[in-house]
């Protein structure tokens, strides 16, 4: 086992026994995000995708992000969709979409402003990452990231915010402002699906 997996393991070992106290947050988008680590500039997180995940209404699921990550698929398989982008002028009948700047508050409420940038959005080939698998991402890149085929994911996620950049999601041309809410789950939950995770790492660990 090497040692990133390892730290990994022994946290969420901890959160299971109540050693460590933390609650699961439910992202718009519909996954369960574990956050193990907030450190400015530094984020390090699991995100648990499950068959049944549905996102807020409103809530897009062509984003970029902030900060530059890197994503080990810890179990399951997962599917990013690149989304590329051009800008339109205002008013050109070709656009399709608006850019919004999502601004993040310490409550957990997403204000999703619009933005005068209208672009044409095309998407790309979905890359679909397995267990043990790592990708990246850069900061500014939509994409769209989603459980591929009907067995639950995890990954493990580090993020390194990067000065002067914004997270962007994209929306309706004549999009107006909006909110949704990532909700903080209970400790009976966080704690099942902690017990879950750590089961399925163990259960393909045995398999290998």
């Amino acid at each position: 086992m090497d040692h990133e997996l390892e730290r990994t393991l022994v946290t969420l070992e901890e959160i299971a026994s109540g050693e460590r106290q933390l609650r699961a947050v439910r992202h718009p988008l519909g996954f369960l995000c574990l956050p193990l680590l907030r450190e400015d500039p530094r984020g390090i997180c699991v995100h648990l995708f499950e068959a049944g995940d549905r996102a807020e209404p409103g809530a897009s699921p062509l984003h970029a992000h902030s900060w530059e990550l890197r994503s080990r698929v810890l179990y399951g398989r997962v599917a990013n969709l690149p989304v590329h982008v051009r800008s339109v002028g205002d008013g050109e009948e070709d656009a399709t979409h608006r850019v919004f700047e999502v601004h993040s508050r310490s409550d957990g409420v997403d204000e999703i402003r619009p933005t005068p940038l209208l672009v044409r959005s095309e998407l790309g080939p979905a890359h679909i990452t397995s267990r043990g698998e790592t990708y990246t991402l850069t900061a500014g890149e939509f994409h769209a990231t989603a459980l591929e085929g009907p067995e639950p994911a995890a990954t493990l996620v580090h993020g390194l915010s990067v000065p002067g950049q914004a997270d962007l999601s994209l929306g309706p041309v004549d999009g107006r402002a909006r909110r949704t809410t990532r909700r903080l789950c209970d400790t009976e939950l966080t704690v099942r699906s902690v017990h879950a995770v750590l089961r399925r790492i163990h259960a393909e660990q045995r398999a290998a």
